[in-house]
């Protein structure tokens, strides 16, 4: 009996175990009824599905991937025939919990997990400001160059570029100051990539060791030295 039961024992820290080294996503999304929802990445440049689920009545779901280390991973919702919403969010070992809506399934998101994901929530809450200027500099830009005003389209493009670059610099300085996380490279290679090597090799020079030789500082260093070698 009591080998039974030790036998019990360890195949439960063993599967706690496995679990606790894997993500873990678990959620609801409020209204769903019918659909699929599958968790994704990048692998080899190519967006991959890891795991899906089937939805017919009840709106919970879990999903689950093997993940070596913090990385990008993206929810999408089949209502139909058409994968035609997206959440993402930066996940780690462990759980991290997604609730939303049908309605509004990427807007409505409430994402909890990883220390990582809070990161980058801090940055896009700040950067939103950002963004939404730029669409209506871009929409000013469109407009002028519909009514041929050659003189207003020059002085908005102007604006545009300077805001472009004060947006650079704002990601630059945020990464700068979040070395210590994965977000750091990710940002560098996802939200400023075509801007001056000048700002990437900033961030790349302050990155810790472990970030450095992490998937987005592995990737980092490799994009910047190939644009080094392009520029030669």
């Amino acid at each position: 009996m009591k080998k039974i039961i030790a036998l019990l024992i360890l195949v439960s820290l063993f599967s706690c175990g496995t679990d606790a080294d894997k993500l873990t996503v678990k959620g609801t999304v409020k209204g769903l009824k019918k659909g699929t929802i599958y968790l994704k990445k990048i692998e080899d440049t190519l967006l991959v599905t890891v795991d899906s689920i089937s939805i017919n009545g009840s709106p919970d779901f879990t999903l689950q991937s093997d993940i070596e280390e913090p990385e990008m991973f993206y929810l999408y919702l089949n209502k139909n025939t058409k994968e035609d919403d997206r959440i993402s969010f930066f996940a780690d070992k462990g759980l991290t919990e997604i609730n939303t809506t049908l309605k509004n399934f990427a807007y409505d998101a409430k994402i909890k997990g990883s220390k990582q994901h809070e990161t980058l929530e801090e940055y896009l809450a700040m950067i939103g400001k950002f963004n939404n200027k730029h669409l209506e500099l871009t929409k000013q830009m469109l407009e002028a160059a519909r009514d041929k005003d050659s003189l207003k389209l020059k002085q908005t493009e102007t604006v545009l570029n300077n805001f472009t670059k004060r947006k650079y610099l704002f990601t630059a300085n945020f990464a700068v100051n979040h070395k210590d996380s994965e977000v750091s490279p990710y940002l560098a290679l996802s939200e400023i990539y075509d801007a001056n090597i000048k700002y990437l090799d900033t961030i790349n020079s302050v990155l810790t060791p472990k970030i450095k030789a992490s998937k987005y500082g592995k990737a980092l260093e490799t994009y910047i030295s190939k644009i080094k070698e392009q520029e030669q």
